[in-house]
């Protein structure tokens, strides 16, 4: 009996486990990794990748996935970096655009990263396009928009810099001063992830999201309006993304058609690993950003501690793989 609920606790609890076994583990290694700074630093980056994370989740809980979420973050840094720089920064985007109150481009950037998620909506709901297609489409079409408009004249490809200081505090800014202070971006992050817990567990549109992921064809036939909850899904992911872009921006100070290369697939594999279940269904807030931290403290520690980038590649895709082989092998044993 008590191997059978050791095993009970390690299987529901087997993300904390890693987490903890990872900081224990770098921290004997070099016990400088242990310091209020390295800790700090970890959430403020995992900040805009847990909200990212979020995003998918949404996606991947209905059974989808979402390709275009990376592209998404680039398109909306892009947008609001180009209409917030400084009045006297020589290569300004928009050389005569006015000084605007800073909330006036976040909106844009927000509500296109919304329109992106309602194009992956309607296509996957109404057109009934597989999501990976979908998505790999919007994903290559929002690049090439992005890539356009930043080779824009007078811009012509360069990075944008020379952000307005009011708008770069958001990313960099903190309550407090020294190492015992609380950046603005972790603060965003925390109440993003608290408003989609409220979504995914107190509203309609998260019960009806779950119902979705776990059996569409039960789903329609108890009278869920599937096409029109999954354009909203989508919709509000984009959103999620439109805000992670943002951050990103006022975070670095900066942008180009580059920015959020790649990072669907670090969300989507926090997801998994942080127990978003691959066929749908399955999928708690906590779970995500645990998920979101134990890739950080890879990419973070494992180079605090001088390991080669290519090791972390290798233990990134152990872990990858071997979570979705164990989400697998449980959706096996219930069917």
């Amino acid at each position: 009996m008590n191997t059978k609920k050791l095993q009970s606790f390690a299987s529901q609890y087997a993300i904390y486990i890693v987490l903890v076994v990872l900081i224990i583990g770098i921290t004997a290694y070099n016990p400088a990794f242990l310091s209020i700074n390295s800790l700090r630093d970890i959430l403020i980056q995992s900040s805009t990748r847990t909200i990212i994370a979020l995003g998918v989740a949404f996606v991947l809980i209905t059974a989808g996935t979402d390709l275009s979420a990376g592209r998404i973050v680039g398109l909306t840094a892009v947008i609001a970096a180009s209409m917030l720089q400084k009045a006297e920064y020589a290569a300004r985007f928009f050389p005569d655009l006015p000084q605007m109150q800073y909330i006036i481009p976040i909106a844009l950037a927000v509500l296109a990263g919304l329109i992106c998620g309602v194009v992956n909506g309607v296509v996957v709901a109404k057109f009934h396009v597989p999501p990976f297609i979908a998505t790999l489409g919007t994903m290559v079409i929002v690049y090439g928009v992005n890539s356009l408009y930043v080779d824009m004249e007078p811009n012509n490809s360069q990075p944008i810099a020379g952000l307005r200081d009011d708008f770069k505090i958001i990313g960099t800014g903190s309550i407090g001063e020294g190492k015992f202070s609380l950046p603005y971006i972790v603060l965003i992050a925390i109440f993003v992830a608290f408003i989609v817990w409220v979504v995914f567990n107190k509203t309609k549109l998260g019960k009806n999201m779950y119902a979705i992921g776990g059996n569409i064809q039960a789903a329609k036939v108890s009278g869920i309006n599937v096409a029109k909850y999954l354009i909203y899904i989508y919709a509000i992911a984009g959103s999620l993304y439109g805000l992670a872009g943002v951050l990103e921006a006022a975070r670095t100070g900066g942008a180009t058609n580059n920015y959020g290369n790649m990072y669907e697939l670090d969300a989507i594999a926090a997801c998994v690993v942080g127990g978003v279940s691959t066929t749908g269904g399955i999928g708690t807030v906590p779970g995500v950003v645990v998920g979101v931290l134990i890739f950080t403290i890879i990419n973070y520690g494992l180079t605090f501690i001088g390991i080669s980038p290519y090791w972390q590649l290798i233990i990134k895709g152990i872990i990858i793989v071997a979570a979705v082989a164990f989400d697998m092998r449980k959706y096996a044993a219930k069917k």
